[in-house]
């Protein structure tokens, strides 16, 4: 079982919630570890994030907001799952807390097994991907790290988050940065949405969701030329997406 002495970080100040969360995930046989603030969190992360196998994490936290811990998460180059809660329900703050790079948002109040199968179902992702380490037929070798790219008018930095679109500095989130690198490194290949689900969100490819398509045309609105008829990021009907460097001449 996957389960079995996964480690989860859970960062919640309200100690009745965090102290329930903690003695429900230990009944399942996880161990827990719980904080109350952000900046503990990242200490733990940076002295054992190899230990830590998910992050739960409250959006309203005292001082350092959970959007800008799981933004110094990802910036800090760690993959590990995070699960955003928070009691706000607003479309944006879940678009928010994709963009800052969590895997999966639940609203409060929320059902303990609804909790339980979203955290199951994160650590399964994160075994299976963690166990194939070869990328699908045609894809790039992960050893072929590609950090700078340009096409069209675009020159993109992976290292330093830096994008230019005409000679013009363009600012991008930690994950349309991520979705585009993803692009980059499965040039020519078609991309089906539950494969970006499963590598760029680490989430399981059958979820409903529009994330991607909303992601897809934000990165078309960046660097098309005109994004009603993208020329690099193409739509491929009913099997999903293709990254080109050069439009192809004459159709």
């Amino acid at each position: 079982m996957v389960h079995q002495h996964s480690h989860i970080l859970v960062v919640e100040d309200e100690k009745h919630l965090g102290v329930g969360i903690k003695y429900n995930l230990e009944a399942e046989g996880y161990r827990v570890t719980l904080v109350e603030d952000g900046p503990t969190a990242l200490r733990i992360l940076d002295g054992a994030g190899d230990s830590i196998d998910l992050v739960v994490l409250d959006l309203m936290l005292p001082g350092m907001s959970g959007y800008s811990v799981c933004e110094a998460i990802r910036d800090g180059g760690i993959e590990i799952p995070v699960l955003m809660l928070s009691a706000r329900t607003l479309a944006e703050d879940r678009t928010r807390g994709f963009d800052a790079g969590a895997n999966q948002y639940m609203s409060k109040p929320f059902e303990l097994d609804e909790l339980l199968s979203r955290i199951k179902n994160l650590l399964q992702v994160r075994a299976r991907a963690s166990k194939v380490s070869q990328r699908p037929a045609g894809a790039r070798l992960s050893a072929e790290k590609i950090t700078q790219v340009s096409f069209g008018s675009v020159k993109a930095n992976f290292d330093t988050h830096e994008v230019e679109v005409d000679g013009e500095l363009v600012r991008m989130t930690p994950k349309e940065l991520k979705l585009l690198k993803y692009f980059v490194e499965n040039e020519g290949r078609v991309i089906s949405r539950e494969e970006l689900l499963r590598e760029v969100w680490g989430v399981s490819g059958n979820l409903q969701t529009r994330a991607v398509d909303q992601f897809i045309a934000r990165l078309r609105k960046i660097f098309e030329p005109d994004s009603t008829a993208p020329i690099h990021l193409l739509t491929i009907r009913d099997a999903g997406y293709r990254f080109v460097f050069e439009p192809k001449q004459g159709g």
